[in-house]
């Protein structure tokens, strides 16, 4: 029976890097994903700081993608404002929207690269004891020191482990994908009811097309009759082969966070199966990324449950608490409108959003540069908000 120092279940972005991070300080990793190559049903946007994590591995193995010059952001067919960004090649830009298939294999052939094993075996069952963890896949059995949880919004090792997601920690999304298609201008519409945007980002040999709003408020049907209507209005899919999809992303708040179990003696869960995902944008791969070396980092170190909480807790949950507490309010009309208004007029505004697409602005001074634009009904539109989301008592993370 083989014998690994850290089993990974699922080699997405999460996965293969905790992989890649844990071989190259030497240890011996199994990384478990029969899926690959395959596509994913996510806009595939990856941004300056998450390029900055990987753009070593990438440039080696250079997985194409599209770089995005702007950003359309819609109240309404007739209320829209342009930012743009910066493109000036793939190491200083802004956003730049991959293929999964290629951007994920890129990063799951880097790991095997600095050592990691390679199983392309579904794994069936897992149980962790004092002694380790035992994995049972489609082929026989296996054995590690150590197991990280990589495998998604359904993953087993969470409800192995811990608990599963509640429909309530959800979002869903729906969309398509259209081939044949692209374009260097990302398309955002905010949808007021039920709460949430619909998107289309381009990849380098099609446009992924979709809508996403919080699972236990509203079903599958609303949200593709308000996508379909929407992409009749903007004819950007005109004359393109399109492959529908649906996939649900977890969307956690503070409460949430603070009662959720990611880490045990012996075992991590990362990326999507630890819930750490932006509940507001539901952009993923940055904090994938990061947790996967997050977990890395607290494996090689030791005591690695408390060490993995302390900096998820210190690093990744207060961007998505506050991201949860304004996500409300911020897709309300009035702050939309405003958005959009002072998105016309304002250079500080757009500047300000353009380093919130990069990942360059945290959600936890977002408020403050808003207010120093002066666009002075939108910050009172901020200030509202915040207020409202102080109503709730705020979760302890201890």
């Amino acid at each position: 029976m083989q014998h690994f120092d850290v089993a990974i279940v699922g080699a997405g972005p999460a996965g293969a890097w905790a992989a890649h991070e844990l071989a190259r300080r030497g240890a011996r990793v199994g990384l478990f994903d029969a899926s690959h190559p395959r596509e994913k049903p996510c806009g595939g946007g990856v941004t300056r700081r998450a390029l900055a994590l990987v753009a070593p591995a990438l440039r080696m193995r250079g997985p194409s993608a599209v770089v995005i010059e702007g950003v359309r952001f819609e109240a309404s067919a007739s209320h829209r404002a342009n930012v743009a960004l910066e493109a000036q090649g793939h190491d200083d830009s802004s956003l730049l929207v991959y293929s999964r298939e290629s951007f994920d294999l890129a990063l799951v052939r880097a790991a095997v690269e600095a050592g990691a094993t390679w199983r392309t075996e579904r794994v069936r069952d897992v149980d962790v004891s004092r002694d380790g963890a035992r994995l049972v896949t489609s082929s026989g059995t296996y054995r590690s020191d150590a197991l990280i949880g990589a495998d998604g919004v359904n993953s087993l090792v969470r409800r192995r482990l811990s608990s599963p997601f509640a429909r309530g920690q959800l979002s869903f999304t729906t969309g398509v994908f259209a081939h044949g298609l692209s374009a260097s201008e990302i398309v955002v519409r905010f949808v007021p009811q039920p709460q949430g945007y619909i998107w289309s980002f381009p990849r380098p040999d099609h446009l992924a097309l979709g809508i996403g709003a919080q699972a236990d408020e509203t079903r599958p049907e609303p949200l593709r009759r308000i996508l379909n209507d929407w992409m009749a209005e903007a004819r950007l899919t005109d004359g393109a082969r399109l492959k529908p999809y649906s996939w649900p992303i977890p969307s956690l708040n503070a409460s949430d966070l603070a009662r959720q179990i990611v880490s045990g003696p012996r075992w991590l869960l990362v990326g999507d199966a630890g819930g750490l995902v932006d509940p507001m944008t539901r952009e993923g791969i940055y904090f994938a990324l990061r947790s996967g070396e997050l977990a890395a980092e607290a494996l090689a170190a030791g005591d690695e449950s408390r060490r993995y909480r302390a900096a998820l807790t210190d690093e990744i949950y207060p961007e998505i608490e506050h991201a949860s507490s304004w996500k409300r309010g911020l897709f309300t009309g009035p702050f939309i409108h405003l958005l959009v208004h002072g998105l016309q007029r304002s250079n500080r505004v757009r500047t300000v959003m353009s380093d919130l697409i990069a990942g360059q602005q945290s959600y936890r001074s977002l408020k403050r540069r808003l207010l120093r634009t002066f666009q002075i009904g939108l910050a009172w539109q901020l200030l509202r908000i915040e207020r409202s989301s102080l109503r709730s008592p705020p979760a302890s993370f201890g």
